[in-house]
């Protein structure tokens, strides 16, 4: 089976399963190890930068490793159990239908009336204080949080699937962990997550960007503010404080028409982000249907864009040999 087949099942997969809460996933066994790692490379190098370029490798080059000799032994067995694991670690490093669930769950919340629920529930997506938000808060922040794991969660794990298969996905989602686990900007990991945070804003660059140039095709397709998500996206992706997340945080934020970004609370200090799009509606439940809509179609798109450039690219390989 080619990997573009591979592909096409596994987003089947997450789209049905989604990530059962049961079940022992690959990307949280690689958090694990991260952080059993962190501490014997603290005491080994005394300098914190460097204990965190050897976790950061360690980790990156064990599950690289892992998932490599996994698929080759189980291709060894048989061709088709070798598929079977490719799709299935494919199928591990998507999370849409995962954000779509808890999103959802927000927005029926607000739909009855339930405020309290509702921030309890979007706190389960993002890492800002939410005990305080009001209802456009709570709102904002889901929609954030949709924008963030459109890219995150689902298309630059495509991209290094189509570019690397089950090894590059992994790799991927590795180094995604890393920043997640060290990459804070507190006096613990200030300089021993600085790699895992460099590393993943190298990797997410490009998709990031390939998505937010997608948005405003999808908000066309969905009827939403396609131009306005072009125009917010040229003038605001560069404001946020990470060079990747405001790319697709502005495109969005153009096309449902709503401010994001502002004043939010991490443990209770203040964290004053600049502010992304223009207030042209208030925030109201529906918009976190839509976006759902548009990071599902703007997958889509980014789904058949990429495989369509890798099959062209092996075609022209193929003719150069």
């Amino acid at each position: 089976m080619g990997l573009e087949y591979q592909i096409l099942l596994a987003v089947a997969l997450d789209l049905v399963l989604g990530d059962p809460r049961w079940f022992p996933h690959p990307v949280k066994l690689v958090g694990r190890f991260a952080i059993f790692l962190e501490n014997p490379f603290r005491r080994i190098a005394r300098n914190p930068g460097t204990a965190g370029i050897a976790t950061a490798a360690v980790v990156i080059l064990v599950t690289a490793g892992l998932t490599d000799g996994i698929v080759r032994l189980s291709t060894m067995v048989h061709p088709a159990l070798g598929d079977a694991v490719s799709v299935f670690v494919i199928y591990t490093g998507l999370a849409a239908r995962d954000m779509i669930d808890h999103s959802m769950n927000v927005s029926k919340a607000l739909a009855a009336g339930d405020l309290n629920e509702a921030r309890i529930k979007v706190g389960m997506i993002c890492g800002r204080d939410t005990v305080s938000l009001d209802r456009g808060g709570v709102i904002r922040a889901t929609v954030e949080s949709v924008s963030e794991n459109m890219v995150d969660g689902v298309t630059a794990p495509l991209f290094f699937a189509v570019i690397g298969g089950p090894v590059g996905i992994m790799v991927y989602k590795a180094v995604s962990t890393l920043d997640s686990t060290f990459g804070y900007k507190n006096e613990k990991y200030l300089e021993f997550g600085r790699a895992s945070a460099k590393l993943d804003d190298i990797a997410a660059f490009v998709p990031s960007r390939l998505t937010a140039i997608l948005v405003p095709i999808a908000a066309l397709i969905l009827g939403q503010r396609a131009w306005n998500s072009l125009k917010i996206f040229l003038r605001d992706r560069n404001k946020h404080p990470s060079p990747n997340a405001g790319q697709s945080e502005a495109a969005m934020a153009g096309a449902l028409g709503l401010r994001l970004g502002g004043l939010s609370y991490y443990d209770g200090n203040p964290s004053n982000k600049p502010e992304l799009g223009d207030p042209l509606v208030d925030p109201d439940p529906h918009h976190i249907r839509a976006a759902n809509s548009m990071m599902m179609v703007t997958s889509c798109l980014a789904l058949v864009s990429f495989v369509a450039l890798r099959v062209l690219f092996v075609q022209i390989w193929s003719g150069v040999q």
